[in-house]
Order: C-alpha cells, then structure tokens, then sequence
C-alpha cells in the first residue's frame, strides 16, 4: 500500500516549496493596492483642475446674474410704462357708449330743427346705429404693443429662470464636502449639458428680444402719434 502523500513545507515569505520548485502563491490585496494608490496619485490632479475652474464658473454666473438684474429692472420699467398706454389705447377697439348716445340725439335734433321732416321718414332711414368697426390704425397700434408687451414679460421670465440656475449650478459643482474626482466629474456634466443646450446662445438672446420689444412699441407709438397729429 502506497503511503499517503506529506504535504510540501511553506517558507515564510508564502511560497510553497514542492521539491525543486517554488511556486509563488497570489497576493488578494495587489489590485485593492493599486486602485487606492491609482486614486492618491490622481487626488492632486483634480484638486488642480477644481481650482481652475471654480474662478472661471463663478466668473460666468455672475455675468449671467448681472446680466439677467439688468433685464428684469428694465423689463419691469418698461412693461409697467406700456400696460398705463395700453388702458388708454385699448379703449378705440370697442364702442362707446357715448357714440350711441350722440346717434340719437342728433335725431332728436333734427326733427325738432326741421318741422317738416316727419318721424316716419326718420325711422324709416335708421332706427339703429351703425355696426362698430374699429379704425385700422387702432388695431394695428393695440396689436404692436401687446406683442411688444408679450415679448418683454417673456424676456424678464427666462432672465428670472437664468438666475436661478446659475445660483443652482454653483450650488451643485462647488459641494461644501465633497471628493475631488466626484466634484471633477459632476462639473464636466453639468459643462457638457450647457454646451449641447446652447446656454451661452441662449442668454446673448435675452437682449435680442428686449431690442424687438422696444422696435415694436416704437412703430406702434409713431402710428398712434400719427393718427392724432400729423405735425407731433
């Protein structure tokens, strides 16, 4: 009967000794090892670029935020300026009362300036006013400045949304604790998605719009000025 096979003698160092051989056993903590140092080493890294780019960010929202108080200040002027001649102007789009009135006075009068104009031939000529029809001036000025009017409260909304999100983009890409990399990654995110949503296109159209607005009231104003007086 064969004996039973003695087990090969270990050194110390973990290899085990099988007679002129020596077959080295695997260490479990090299790749664990190699990560943690892969970080340490990178650590520095993104603590460099986080200050790289934290002057610039804070440089960007606050331009944008300055950018957005000027518009909302005077969008908040110029809307409150329009709406005061909008309640004036508003009025030439539907009948006065008064006209009515005038209507049938002036048949009054003149069957009583007239005796021999009998009330059936008064009668019989008009009993009702006419249908109103606004002037065409009047709707062309009204609908200048509401559209003009629409475009600036619209401008002073994405300017309000504009600030917020600055404030929140700060907030997000600048966590008071926070690793390096982690803060690293969530700021190149949050880059990429201003970049594919044209952001920096979008703010530069703000004042593009309040240039419109302003267009529109001016052509509006000089219709209605038009209308009243030729020389003004």
């Amino acid at each position: 009967m064969s004996e039973a096979a003695t087990p090969e003698p270990i050194n110390e160092e973990g290899i085990e000794m099988s007679g002129s051989r020596s077959v080295p056993q695997p260490a479990p903590n090299q790749s664990s090892q190699g990560q943690t140092n892969f970080s340490d080493s990178s650590g520095p890294l993104f603590q460099q670029y986080i200050k790289m780019t934290e002057g610039e960010d804070e440089k960007m929202s606050y331009r944008w935020q300055k950018d957005a108080d000027g518009i909302i200040i005077f969008t908040g002027l110029f809307s409150a300026a329009l709406a005061a001649l909008l309640t004036v102007s508003v009025q030439d789009l539907k009948s006065n009362p008064q006209d009515t009135t005038v209507f049938y006075l002036a048949n009054i009068y003149q069957l009583l300036a007239d005796p021999n104009i009998s009330r059936a031939s008064i009668l019989a000529t008009q009993v009702q006013p006419p249908d109103f029809s606004p002037p065409t001036s009047a709707v062309l000025v009204n609908s200048l400045w509401f559209l003009s009017l629409v475009i600036s409260l619209t401008s002073a909304l994405l300017a309000t949304m504009l600030q917020q999100w600055a404030r929140r983009y700060l907030k997000i890409t600048q966590p008071s604790r926070s690793m390096p990399h982690k803060r690293a990654s969530i700021r190149a995110f949050f880059v990429h998605g201003v970049e594919k949503f044209h952001l920096p296109w979008s703010v530069e159209t703000l004042p593009a719009l309040l240039h419109l607005s302003l267009f529109l009231f001016f052509t509006g104003l000089a219709i209605y000025l038009f209308n009243i007086n030729h020389t003004v």
